[in-house]
């Protein structure tokens, strides 16, 4: 299967799916939609997530499962966002970012302070990470 199928997929997911939610930070909401074992790719699974941000939500600093690789999509609205060290950068429906296995994610937020924005997160990890987000006050005590 292709990326943009997986892609393709997740999204349709993410959109029609109903699952509880949860409030993980300032503002925003983290909906599960997608979990599926790779099974040409042992002991790895495919999970997608939407991250709903109101205006002027925030995703606390993060790291995520050291296994991780993922790849984040605005499904609407602009995400300011920021990987490592690297730049802080906007960015607005349709485009995307990725962040490689034991990145830290200082800065993930709402770019709007009056209109939401969607993020759709697809990760690739090792099947036996459950916690794949730790704040980074948490993980460094």
């Amino acid at each position: 299967m292709q990326i943009p199928s997986i892609l393709a997929a997740c999204a349709a997911l993410a959109i029609a799916t109903a699952i509880p939610a949860s409030a993980d930070g300032a503002g925003q909401t983290v909906t599960p939609t997608f979990q599926q074992a790779i099974t040409n790719i042992p002991g790895k699974s495919l999970v997608a997530v939407v991250v709903d941000y109101a205006p002027g939500g925030a995703s606390p600093s993060h790291v995520h499962a050291k296994s991780a690789f993922i790849f984040g999509y605005v499904l609407s609205g602009e995400i300011e966002s920021q990987v490592n060290d690297g730049p802080t950068r906007v960015y607005r429906t349709g485009e995307s970012f990725y962040e490689t296995p034991g990145s830290r994610h200082p800065v993930s937020r709402n770019a709007s302070k009056t209109k939401p924005a969607k993020l759709l997160a697809v990760f690739v990890v090792d099947t036996d990470d459950k916690q794949l987000t730790v704040p980074i006050e948490q993980h460094d005590h």
